[in-house]
């Protein structure tokens, strides 16, 4: 089964989230493996932004499963926040 892996190899914006976004509506499985919750990336869908820090870029694709890895810290904070703010998103639809 092949895998295709995005690394990154630099501190900061380095565009890993737009790649990983734009990979992903052709996978099955998006992990976020290592690391903590980020500084954050945006993804732009028609005329709505989703700010995501420790999910990965994938939720936004129905078909594909996303993963937070074994290697990841979590501030138990952020998914609370990310979730307050989809509930939010979605109550304007």
């Amino acid at each position: 089964m092949p895998s295709v892996v995005v690394v990154g190899t630099q501190w900061g914006d380095e565009g890993k989230g737009k790649i990983v976004d734009i990979l992903a509506g052709k996978a099955r499985h998006v992990v976020h493996s290592q690391r903590g919750n980020s500084a954050g990336h945006a993804i732009v869908v028609g005329q709505k932004e989703y700010k995501l820090h420790l999910i990965p870029t994938g939720i936004l694709h129905p078909e594909t499963r996303c993963c937070i890895g074994a290697g990841c810290v979590i501030n138990p904070e952020v998914p609370l926040q990310v979730i307050d703010l989809s509930k939010a998103a979605k109550d304007k639809e």
